[in-house]
């Protein structure tokens, strides 16, 4: 089972490096690692080049942000299944995509999950936050649950189906595709309860309050796109889920 690897990067001279040689690491061999850059000027283009025979498809160019720029990685890949590396993370380990081709084989799902950690922006090894998923059933949308997206694994034929990223989200495309796939498709998805990725603090949601403000109208605005149903609790709950990360080390 091939596994395809898009990231989109703009400016990460300082990491991605890191992101491209956690990816070549990987025990699995039967992988591509799509790099979409949007026109990078700080050297990041010349750390791409450096490690270029490691990496199936680069190019850069202007975008319109993160969103397109994965949406052009996903009309690239070949693989069968699909999942994306911000430019400033890193796998957990060198079995993840191993992992996740074998039980994508094994057990037939249309996609699975796994943890994630949040770590510290120059130390890799200190953990701020742990985002402990769970298995996903019917109405846990409902409770502010979602599966942390860089540990989101789907078939190719999913995206092909129901949609890739909706362009129009500045911050929550990624909360609007997996709540598209999980509940109003029904697809079927599995979890794994390892860490597949290491997320360095920092992230465009919670860079601001202007930022906190947008994912939050952003996350009301899935539930009605896609004609859902949601409770007058469900997105103050998800964002009072992440409380417990913080404890959770």
């Amino acid at each position: 089972m091939k596994i395809s690897v898009i990231t989109a990067v703009f400016n990460c001279r300082d990491f991605i490096e890191d992101c491209i040689l956690s990816v070549s690491s990987q025990t699995n061999r039967d992988i591509e690692h799509i790099i979409i850059d949007g026109g990078s000027t700080d050297g990041t283009v010349d750390l791409i080049k450096k490690h270029s025979s490691s990496i199936t498809v680069w190019t850069t160019g202007p975008d319109n942000g993160i969103y397109e720029a994965l949406n052009k990685g996903l009309a690239t890949a070949s693989g069968d299944v699909v999942g994306f590396l911000h430019a400033d993370d890193i796998y957990a380990g060198d079995d993840v995509l191993a992992t996740v081709a074998a039980y994508m084989t094994e057990s037939g799902k249309d996609s699975c999950h796994g943890d994630l950690l949040y770590v510290g922006k120059r130390d890799t090894n200190k953990v701020i936050r742990y985002w402990k998923s769970r298995p996903y059933e019917p109405g846990m949308f409902e409770r502010g649950w979602m599966p942390p997206h860089p540990a989101f694994f789907a078939k190719k034929e999913v995206f092909e189906r129901f949609g890739y990223f909706n362009t129009g989200f500045r911050i929550s495309a990624d909360y609007e595709l997996m709540l598209r796939f999980l509940r109003k498709e029904n697809i079927a998805g599995g979890y794994i309860p390892k860490v597949f990725v290491k997320m360095r603090v920092g992230g465009a949601s919670n860079r601001s309050i202007k930022n906190l403000a947008i994912k939050t109208l952003e996350d009301y605005r899935a539930w009605k796109i896609n004609g859902l149903s949601r409770r007058f609790y469900t997105i103050p709950l998800k964002n009072l889920s992440k409380i417990p990360q913080f404890i959770r080390r």
